[in-house]
């Protein structure tokens, strides 16, 4: 059961950010003087700082602050991968399988958000007791 609440909280936060993303993309375009690739990226880092904050602090219970930072980078790294993944996976539902442009940002999104759980539950914010583990087995690591 706390697995699923876990998946449920991790679809939450995603989906903040993704509200978040696309109204901030709105918000900058139409009612600033930014193009909308300026305030594309502008919005995609604050829909980023949001996304991190919920699924290192919320979904996966990770309040540790010693590696923030390198927590961040990595999950900003997988981040910018899956922006590039997204883009391409569109481009051949689109242009090979015919499926609609929509369609095809939604079945995107679903692997990416399946294949980034993974990697964050298990790489980015592991939980305590594997990095205990970790630990113990090599005193030399820090």
């Amino acid at each position: 059961m706390e697995k699923l609440f876990k998946i449920i909280k991790y679809v939450i936060s995603g989906g903040t950010a993704a509200v978040i993303d696309l109204f901030f993309l709105y918000f900058f375009v139409e009612h600033s003087s930014m193009t909308y690739l300026s305030a594309a990226v502008i919005a995609f880092l604050i829909a980023f700082c949001a996304s991190f904050t919920l699924q290192k602090f919320w979904t996966f219970k990770d309040s540790s602050v010693e590696k923030v930072h390198k927590q961040a980078t990595v999950y900003l790294i997988v981040s910018l991968a899956n922006l590039g993944l997204n883009t391409f996976l569109i481009y051949v539902f689109v242009e090979y399988s015919h499926l609609h442009y929509f369609i095809s940002q939604i079945l995107a999104g679903a692997l990416l958000a399946v294949s980034s759980f993974f990697v964050y539950s298990f790489f980015i914010f592991k939980p305590v007791a594997v990095k205990a583990a970790e630990n113990s087995e090599n005193p030399n690591h820090l």
